[in-house]
């Protein structure tokens, strides 16, 4: 299976374009219409929504084609889509391969009629050798229109190279990209346009659509300036409903759907968004009666079930979106996106084999739909990995790496389903599925269709983990084990809520439970939060849900999230926390669940949370204060007494400490340790004990840089550098359990540092703890460990001790195969192939 990504540079599978016959015959592009006449003050009117006055100002003009175009787009606008077609029918009789035939299967493929099959596939139908900007344009929207979207790319593409900035052009090539999820390329193309013409509402809007996913406050301010532009902008206020919806706000949506549904009430996206609102509501009658309506326009959209389908997936309703799609299909077999989305939606339910099964469907009938290429291809990907059978879990590694980490990964998994689920007094509905990728891509993909998700470590949908492993990022930049754990606290909250619980409060448990399971998990927030609240930027709670769609501020709203959870524990009791998520599952919003729950209106747990933030983080947010208009980067002579009269200031005594390093190292000692004492928890390389920890090392005081490094890797859970010098500062001999406690830490973070497993191992062994050294000897020689005879005999005497005979014996001869005059593994072998004594 193969696949070429839509984009600008020429594809090979096109062997030649398919372009519109007769250039004579067809007439001008109407962003080609010279100025000064009717035609171009419509397409004005046109962009800014004063659609009675297109038909005005073409009054007369009966016999034009560019003008029936644009009388027909300003009927489309308002629902008037049998008069679109009367304006657009003479105009096709005359010239059946030109724009106004365009616009007419476009509308007929609309409203799901079988001719429109026949009048697009007429301007495809035949070869020239060469033709204009316009032509391209039209033939390229006439083969998107027919889902031919490697040849229309072709088209736009020669358009492109004719007319670069021509708006039409770019605009046309980046809806394309939009819908065939290139968006970097979408974006591109809008980003030309607009430079061309900085308000065309119609590149706004693409450009809107491009980043909402990765950034909605962006989409929300392009949507708003659109409709700024032309307040009657359907496209724009169905965007702002999705997102509205994304952020569980319904009653905004809603009324975002009818402000759209007041311009075109038989606007089909607005009518599915309706529909969409109407099934979270458990509104029946109303979900029936505009399903009908849609089906009254058109009696094979099944897309509407795929609209819905696709809000209730957003809504982390996988099984319900799976049933949509299937009813999608069942009204439009040919709804290749249908096919696509059951795909994906069985494969966040965890069946693997009937998402293959719908994805290629989707493939067959379309084998450019980036996505769909993505999830069969990461479906091949899994075949090749190693799954591992434990209870209710089922876990799949990379075969690279299921040696090593099949020594870590079901038993921490095992103990957070085991202590999660006692905790809460819940038993989630199993098979749980983890999936855990040495590519970040692939996890990416895993889990949206997509790569990209850089901030993301893990993800859940109920049934379903997925994750990073500790290859897929240098070492040091997170915690596996907290991203494990993190998510299967969420396999209890979906469940619990029936996939209906919102996401600042299933997200705040699971990063509180991540504290409650290392305290060293949750503290790396806790600076930067008190910062954030110095800089009044603590989200209230009726706008921390929005929180999670702002690229801004989604960290934020993650530790913010847990912080409030802490307290609803500390006022209310965990049994009211189990409770007020397990109240979601009624389909209630926030504040009915707060109330009912904690029987306290949101504004009571506003005040009472405030209070309570003031408490937790007073000393800290003092201690982050500086002086008005301080820079840390000035003269010593300057920072002195600036340092002298803020003695409580940890910014202050930090930019003092690194100003005096290099020629007063002994003072910059102290004053590092003055700001250690104000945030001891401070992380990080320029961190005060990082820096205590690197001047004394160099002074020779390996005690002293051992303490720096032993507080700065107990606050820090992801220091694997840190951790590892502090292995190399304490001995073996007269500080045994503290190199062992560094050791350890070193492979929380980097599981596959064989040389910190064999130590550890050895330690194990010489403790008498059996088990534990055969485990971190495995994974030695599992990871690849540089002395590899050492490791396999430091394997095989382990076996040895356990009565393994025939597996040790095993590992002297893998041992005697690297290095054939190893004394060890020699010795070894003899004592078990001689008989006892």
């Amino acid at each position: 299976m193969t696949v070429t990504p839509l984009a600008r540079r020429p594809f090979r599978v096109l062997a030649a374009l398919f372009v519109v016959a007769c250039i004579l015959a067809a007439g001008p592009a109407t962003a080609q219409v010279p100025g000064g006449n009717p035609r171009t003050a419509a397409t004005r009117a046109l962009d800014r929504g004063n659609y009675a006055e297109v038909h005005a100002l073409l009054k007369g003009l009966d016999t034009d084609t560019a003008a029936a175009v644009l009388r027909a787009r300003a009927y489309v606008a308002v629902g008037q889509y049998a008069e679109a077609e009367k304006v657009l029918q003479p105009a096709v009789f005359e010239n059946p391969i030109g724009d106004a035939a365009v616009e007419l299967g476009i509308l007929q493929r609309m409203l799901g009629r079988r001719e429109a099959l026949r009048t697009l596939s007429l301007i495809l139908a035949r070869d020239i050798m060469a033709a204009s900007a316009p032509d391209y344009v039209r033939a390229g929207r006439a083969a998107r229109a027919l889902r031919r979207f490697q040849e229309a790319n072709g088209f736009f593409r020669q358009a492109n190279a004719q007319a670069p900035t021509d708006v039409a052009v770019n605009v046309a090539w980046g809806e394309l990209f939009l819908e065939a999820h290139e968006r970097g390329e979408a974006a591109r193309s809008f980003q030309a346009a607009l430079r061309t013409e900085a308000e065309h509402p119609d590149a706004l809007m693409g450009l809107a659509r491009t980043v909402s996913e990765d950034n909605p406050p962006l989409a929300k301010k392009l949507a708003a300036q659109v409709l700024s532009i032309n307040e009657k902008h359907t496209g724009a206020r169905v965007l702002l409903a999705e997102l509205a919806l994304d952020e569980t706000k319904r009653p905004e949506a809603a009324a975002e759907v009818e402000k759209a549904l007041a311009v075109n009430p038989n606007h089909f996206e607005a009518l599915s968004l309706k529909a969409a609102i109407a099934w979270l509501d458990k509104r029946t009658d109303d979900y029936t009666a505009t399903t009908n309506a849609l089906m009254k326009l058109n009696p094979t959209y099944g897309e509407v079930y795929r609209v819905v389908g696709g809000v209730a997936a957003r809504q982390y309703r996988f099984e319900d979106a799976a049933e949509l799609a299937r009813r999608a299909i069942t009204v439009d077999r040919e709804n290749v996106r249908a096919y696509a989305d059951l795909g994906a939606h069985l494969m966040r339910t965890g069946d693997e084999r009937g998402a293959r099964r719908a994805l290629e469907t989707a493939f067959r009938a379309d084998p450019f739909d980036r996505v769909t290429y993505n999830l069969l291809a990461l479906l091949d990907t899994l075949d090749g990995f190693e799954t591992i059978r434990d209870g209710d879990l089922v876990i799949r590694l990379h075969p690279d790496e299921a040696a090593v980490m099949r020594e870590y990964v079901p038993a921490l998994a095992r103990e957070a389903l085991a202590s999660l689920s006692k905790r809460w007094n819940f038993t989630p509905t199993g098979p749980i599925l983890i999936e855990m990728f040495p590519r970040h891509d692939d996890f990416a993909v895993r889990t949206l269709g997509l790569p990209g998700m850089i901030g993301a470590l893990g993800a859940c949908f109920g049934k379903v983990v997925t994750l990073d492993s500790p290859k897929a990022r240098p070492p040091g930049e997170f915690n596996w084990g907290a991203t494990l754990w993190h998510e299967i606290a969420h396999v209890i909250t979906l469940q619990l809520s029936n996939q209906r619980v919102p996401r600042w409060l299933t997200e705040g448990i699971s990063v509180w439970e991540e504290t409650r399971a290392r305290p060293a998990w949750g503290r790396e927030m806790e600076v930067t939060f008190a910062g954030a609240i110095n800089r009044g930027q603590v989200m209230k709670l009726r706008e921390l849900n929005s929180g999670f769609s702002n690229p801004e501020l989604i960290s934020l709203a993650y530790y913010e999230a847990s912080l409030l959870v802490e307290h609803i524990v500390a006022r209310f009791g965990e049994p009211a926390l189990r409770e007020l998520v397990r109240v979601f599952a009624d389909d209630v919003d926030t504040e009915t669940a707060i109330t009912r729950v904690l029987k306290v209106p949101m504004d009571d747990l506003q005040k009472t949370f405030d209070g309570f933030l003031d408490t937790r983080f007073g000393a800290l947010r003092r201690a982050l204060v500086t002086p008005e208009g301080f820079e840390p980067d000035q003269p010593l002579d300057r920072l002195r007494p600036i340092a002298e009269a803020n003695p409580g200031s940890f910014p202050v005594q930090l930019a003092l400490a690194r100003a005096l390093e290099e020629k007063e190292p002994d003072a910059a000692l102290a004053v590092y340790r003055r700001a250690a004492a104000l945030v001891p928890i401070a992380t990080g390389d320029s961190s005060p004990q990082a820096r205590i920890a690197a001047l004394l090392q160099a002074k020779g005081d390996k005690a002293g840089a051992a303490a720096a490094l032993e507080a700065l890797t107990t606050a820090d859970h992801t220091a694997v550098v840190s951790a590892r010098a502090l292995v190399s500062l304490l001995d073996a001999g007269t500080d045994a359990a503290r190199r062992r406690a560094a050791l350890e830490k070193v492979v929380a973070i980097d599981p596959f540092d064989a040389a910190a497993h064999s130590e550890l191992g050895r330690f194990a062994l010489a403790d008498g703890q059996l088990p534990a050294a055969l485990q971190n000897f495995r994974v030695a020689v599992a990871a690849g460990a540089q002395d590899r005879a050492g490791a396999h005999a430091d394997l095989g005497e382990a076996l040895e001790k356990s009565g393994a005979k025939d597996d040790a014996k095993h590992q002297a001869l893998l041992a005697l195969e690297v290095a054939p005059s190893y004394v060890r593994a020699q010795e070894l072998l003899l004592r078990l192939v001689e008989p006892p004594q």
